[in-house]
């Protein structure tokens, strides 16, 4: 995907968090959520100011409050919920092609399958760096952070990718190669636990990367790890 292309998708992702408003003016929305995004991602929600979102956006106070009357609370939730469900679809996206019901893996090419998905949510997090910088931020300040916002950014793109994830679980335990005991949602959870939340942690929200070398052995062995769990007939029990 060009930068073009890029901009274009992201552009309609915020017009549909924007329903019904004319196209001059989600423009200027859209260029406000964007820097503000940058804003919130470097100094987090309690300590971005009004007027530091407003001078990224080359706006006066006023004209932010014109766009969003709830001021930062409101601006803060646009973002986030834009954002996330960039970062939603970019997930669902790379669950569904590399595991689709229909098209189970062979038995031996399970392990291998399973750390390619790892690999892919990872790769996200770094191709959408801003939106986890902004999830760092929710993480350490939650406290600070509105609790409708909070469900917002969770409704927007933390549980569609659990489902998502969920749904995976299921179709590998339907073809006879995992066993999810009873919870496919918990097993979602747990392979993400022992993999892809592995690297968000040791990076900092990818902040920091890893070595390819250490990148690879957290994977391969969360992935490791998962297998032995639930892959049928080698269950904990």
């Amino acid at each position: 995907m060009d930068g073009s292309n890029g901009t274009r998708a992201s552009d309609a992702r915020a017009a549909e968090v924007q329903p019904g408003i004319p196209p001059r003016k989600l423009a200027k929305r859209i260029a406000m959520a964007k820097a503000a995004c940058a804003v919130f991602g470097r100094e987090g929600y309690a300590r971005a100011s009004v007027d530091a979102l407003a001078e990224a956006a080359d706006v006066s106070t006023r004209t932010l409050y014109n766009h969003f009357p709830g001021g930062k609370a409101e601006l803060f939730a646009t973002v986030v919920t834009w954002t996330s469900g960039e970062v939603r679809d970019a997930h669902v996206a790379t669950v569904r092609a590399l595991f689709d019901p229909g098209r189970p893996p062979h038995p031996d090419n399970l392990e291998r399958d399973l750390a390619a998905l790892a690999r892919a949510l990872v790769r996200v997090m770094f191709e959408h760096s801003d939106h986890f910088a902004l999830v760092r931020h929710i993480h350490a300040e939650v406290n600070h952070v509105p609790a409708e916002v909070l469900e917002a950014w969770k409704e927007a793109g933390p549980r569609p990718v659990a489902r998502a994830l969920a749904e995976a679980m299921e179709g590998l335990a339907a073809a006879g190669l995992l066993d999810v005991h009873g919870d496919a949602e918990l097993a979602g959870t747990h392979f993400t636990a022992l993999t892809a939340h592995q690297i968000v942690q040791q990076s900092h929200y990818g902040l920091l990367p890893l070595p390819e070398e250490e990148t690879e052995r957290l994977l391969n062995g969360g992935v490791a790890a998962f297998a032995r769990a639930y892959r049928a007939g080698r269950g904990a029990g």
